[in-house]
């Protein structure tokens, strides 16, 4: 759903505070966070809270392996980008009458492996019928209550680092209308089913201020959620954002997914967009991504120990832009 639309339907609806919610669904953060107390039979001393998320989706890819494998990474892609560690998964999935049993199954091997290289346990799930496949997982992982990494904590002189390049939605959707090799579109799907384990555990390893992943909102309406959770302003430095290779070249030719024109739609009247700035890059930024990589809020004084952190892990490395303070736009595009 647009994010536009979704924060109209959830304004008047949002449940009634509750001391255990400690991250809920006001601040449209990526995943729910509860904290477990003696109530629930833990000590509340330990300070354990749970991550709680669920993400699902039709087919981005021909491969269904792939397919599997990349809703996994998504789905558990919520827990770490909160600081927390997957623990346990429930798959939900849906399929045509039709669909074919090998393509069924080489869905769910692609989506139980990845949960497994997570390290999560496969507890159960729900399957349904219906006119499309969907296909995706609910995630619980955990976290101590003072490790959260949330998107409200962003801080004034902050560093912004982005984890996996931008232009997964040009690549599918080049994919799905067969304007580029399948062999390109198989490189950009085994970046989205790289699992975010790395990055976060470096995040966690220096102390980061604030996190997201950029996954159905883009690059633009994630930072957007930083951006309004903290009360402060991301200037982006689009030339200096990763793009997926050949993404730039598509997307010039008009090729992104309808994700682009919805987040232009919801939230153009609150970027600003700096003189000069590739209109291609725009387009992109406000694209959809799938299984994107973490965007990382951290303390000007702690970012060169977060590049080291990340490339001893293999994470890639890219800073692409500061926390400012409000400057009557949202993001800042330069």
């Amino acid at each position: 759903m647009p994010m536009g639309q979704l924060t109209q339907v959830l304004r008047d609806v949002n449940p009634a505070a509750d001391p255990r919610l400690l991250v809920g669904p006001q601040t449209v953060d990526d995943a729910g966070v509860v904290l477990l107390g003696e109530s629930e039979g833990v000590p509340a001393a330990a300070g354990v809270a749970l991550v709680q998320t669920v993400d699902y989706f039709p087919p981005v890819l021909d491969d269904p392996y792939l397919y599997g494998a990349v809703a996994a990474a998504n789905s558990l892609s919520d827990v770490y980008a909160m600081g927390g560690r997957p623990l346990s998964a429930l798959n939900l999935a849906g399929f045509p009458t039709a669909f074919p049993p090998e393509w069924v199954r080489e869905i769910f091997r692609g989506g139980f492996d990845k949960v497994r290289e997570s390290g999560a346990v496969l507890a159960g799930g729900h399957t349904v019928e219906g006119e499309e496949p969907l296909f995706g997982f609910a995630v619980t992982g955990v976290v101590h209550k003072d490790a959260v990494v949330d998107n409200a904590g962003a801080q004034v002189g902050d560093r912004l680092y982005l984890t996996k390049p931008l232009g997964m939605g040009t690549m599918t959707t080049a994919g799905k209308f067969q304007k580029v090799d399948a062999d390109d579109v198989r490189a950009a799907a085994e970046v989205m089913a790289t699992l975010n384990s790395a990055a976060a555990e470096a995040m966690l390893a220096v102390g980061s201020n604030a996190c997201t992943d950029i996954t159905g909102f883009g690059l633009i309406g994630h930072g957007r959620n930083i951006a309004v959770a903290s009360r402060v302003t991301l200037r982006l430095e689009l030339a200096a954002v990763p793009i997926f290779p050949g993404a730039r070249e598509l997307a010039a030719q008009g090729i992104l997914s309808g994700g682009s024109k919805r987040g232009r739609a919801a939230l153009g009247d609150v970027v600003s967009v700096g003189a000069g700035v590739d209109p291609v890059l725009v387009d992109i930024a406000y694209d959809a991504e799938t299984s994107g990589g973490l965007l990382i809020s951290v303390a000007a004084d702690r970012a060169s120990s977060l590049e080291r952190e990340l490339a001893a892990r293999g994470a890639p490395v890219h800073a692409v832009g500061e926390v400012v303070a409000d400057s009557g736009h949202i993001i800042e595009l330069v």
